[in-house]
């Protein structure tokens, strides 16, 4: 075979492997929005590949069925985001432990405007128990949760932040630092808050840590 058809012949596979890849991204990106907005019963595989502009069956050709598509939609949302706030930590080893959370905080808030669909995927799934919500904790939500007790503990022994459940007060300022976001269009037309208005995420951001680490690490 001369180089030429060689050549050849490796461009029809890579094409059809890039053709693959741009499917796959078109159809996870239309199952985080239908998820988010319908939860898992309320939306059918044919409302995804609608969106997404892409025959039925290519679903099943790249997912198998919906518990998979949804399962793959999930991991890209939730990796992307204990990713974030893992590099925020160690991007702030050296740092206070108050400047580490303020900058995990910070970090929070802007991935959550960039991908509002994590919270209203985390309220659909937990308004009942399934195995989606169990696998969405055990492989996303409890490792990275269980690390930050630890940092909420120190910053409560510190003084820095409200003494109490360290668990509960974590959950708190992650829903009062993304939750928040998640109700985007009803805050701007029931408060006039604009998300999109430039400074209003730092401001949000930094409104959370006046309420909940208020106090100051001891000279």
């Amino acid at each position: 075979m001369s180089e030429q058809a060689a050549a050849s012949g490796e461009k029809v596979p890579r094409k059809q492997q890039q053709r693959s890849i741009v499917t796959q991204q078109k159809l996870l990106d239309a199952a985080i929005q239908a998820f988010s907005e319908n939860g898992f019963k309320g939306t059918s595989t044919r409302d995804i590949a609608e969106r997404a502009g892409v025959h039925h069956p290519l679903i099943t050709y790249h997912f198998k069925n919906k518990d998979q598509l949804w399962r793959a939609a999930a991991q890209k949302v939730f990796s992307d985001f204990t990713n974030s706030l893992s590099e925020s930590l160690e991007s702030h080893r050296g740092k206070s432990p108050k400047d580490r959370m303020c900058a995990m905080i910070h970090a929070y808030v802007r991935y959550a405007k960039e991908q509002p669909a994590m919270h209203k995927v985390m309220v659909q799934e937990s308004s009942y128990a399934n195995p989606r919500l169990e696998w969405l904790i055990e492989e996303h939500l409890q490792p990275f949760f269980e690390a930050t007790f630890g940092l909420i503990t120190e910053l409560q022994q510190l003084g820095i932040a409200p003494a109490g459940n360290p668990a509960l007060l974590f959950n708190m300022i992650r829903l009062s630092s993304g939750g928040l976001l998640a109700l985007g269009n009803e805050l701007k037309d029931s408060s006039g808050i604009d998300i999109d208005a430039p400074g209003t995420l730092d401001e949000i951001a930094e409104m959370v840590i006046q309420v909940f680490l208020p106090g100051e690490a001891p000279a």
